[in-house]
C-alpha cells in the first residue's frame, strides 16, 4: 500500500508567490512607465515577506513513504 505525506503548506505557498509576482510584476510596469503612480518598495517588502514564508514553511512535499503488508 502506498501512502503520500505531503507537506500541507506546499499548496498555499504556490499560490502565494503567483499572486506576490502578479503584484510585484504589475508594480514594476507601473515604476518603468507611470513612475508617479508606482508602489515598489510596498512590492518588495511583499516579495521579502513571501520569501521568508516559504524559506520557513517550504515548498516541496515530503518524501513518499511505502508500507509493505
Amino acid at each position: 500500500m502506498k501512502t503520500t505525506t505531503k507537506n500541507q503548506y506546499a499548496y498555499a505557498n504556490k499560490i502565494l508567490i503567483a499572486l506576490v509576482s502578479a503584484v510585484f510584476g504589475y508594480n514594476l510596469y507601473q515604476a518603468i512607465v507611470h513612475p508617479d503612480h508606482s508602489n515598489i518598495a510596498l512590492s518588495l517588502i511583499l516579495v521579502v515577506l513571501t520569501s521568508i514564508m516559504v524559506r520557513k514553511y517550504g515548498n516541496k512535499p515530503t518524501k513518499e513513504k511505502q508500507k509493505d503488508i
